[in-house]
């Protein structure tokens, strides 16, 4: 059905309809078979993604008119190209093709970005992308996870699936594909130059990856966006940030919403946890409630 919908014959009427149907979620329909890229806007500068069939990110663009349709996605976007505007490097852990990465180099020509993808034919399309944004000079893609050093994992290497996962964890176990291993966060602490900003998706392993990364929170006091999937140890989390006087920020569909205690819910997965006052974000042009 979705190779049909791709089609140049059916395509164009789907993407007239679908959007005015009720309870269809448009980022998950297809997008054009011979589509090769797309374009994205992020803080007011544009960027461009490849290979909107298999990439579930470049296919939201395409629905989204180069922008998340999620409102939540579409603002933890907007307000990381914010704080990448005011930083020196940006750390995209949990990259996927990098539409973060891509989004705070358009919006920073000064940044330095090191992205972070433990899938090998997710780290091949992650690098076709700053090949294409012409970014390779100042972005660093590092085929390894971020966590506990001691770790390895088996990733899959076979890239028949219809879409690029976006989905594995240091937590899961495969029988076949690559081995790939963890650095800490605290090795490179001394590796980066602040103001730092980076972005955290990796499927429940923070607790791991701020667990050994404390030096790294003491030295440079990031603002983080982070993940917190449902099931996640809050008190656990909550006790590895404490000491380094970050402020909770739920990332919710209009603003950020200040949070006295870190409570993860289905409703909001993405968080922001950072030094600065509302007000202070404010200043920066990042909403915030209250």
């Amino acid at each position: 059905m979705k190779t049909a919908l791709s089609l140049p014959v059916l395509h164009p009427l789907m993407r007239l309809v679908a959007p005015r149907i009720p309870r269809i979620t448009v980022r998950r329909l297809p997008a054009p078979r011979r589509l090769r890229e797309v374009r994205g806007y992020a803080g007011g500068a544009g960027f461009v993604m490849v290979r909107p069939d298999r990439c579930e990110i470049a296919k939201e663009l395409y629905w989204g008119h180069g922008h998340r349709p999620d409102p939540q996605d579409a603002l933890a976007l907007e307000v990381m190209t914010a704080l990448a505007k005011q930083a020196r490097t940006f750390l995209d852990i949990g990259a996927y093709t990098g539409v973060f990465t891509l989004a705070a180099a358009a919006a920073n020509q000064h940044i330095r970005a090191h992205a972070y993808e433990i899938v090998p034919p997710v780290a091949l399309a992650l690098r076709a992308n700053v090949e294409r944004n012409r970014i390779a000079d100042r972005t660093t893609v590092h085929h390894v996870g971020v966590g506990d050093p001691a770790t390895t994992m088996r990733v899959p290497t076979s890239d028949d699936g219809s879409a690029l996962p976006s989905f594995y964890s240091s937590d899961m176990a495969f029988d076949e594909g690559t081995t790939v291993g963890f650095v800490s966060l605290d090795s490179l602490t001394d590796e980066v130059r602040g103001p730092v900003a980076m972005k955290v998706d990796i499927e429940g392993g923070e607790a791991s990856l701020f667990g050994h990364g404390q030096e790294f929170l003491a030295r440079h006091r990031p603002d983080i966006l982070c993940e917190v999937l449902p099931d996640a140890d809050a008190s656990a989390l909550a006790a590895l940030l404490a000491p380094h006087g970050l402020r909770y920020y739920v990332v919710g569909a209009q603003a950020l919403e200040p949070r006295n205690a870190l409570e993860p819910d289905a409703a909001y997965r993405d968080w922001f946890f950072s030094p600065r006052t509302p007000e202070e974000l404010r200043k920066l042009g990042v909403p915030v409630a209250g």
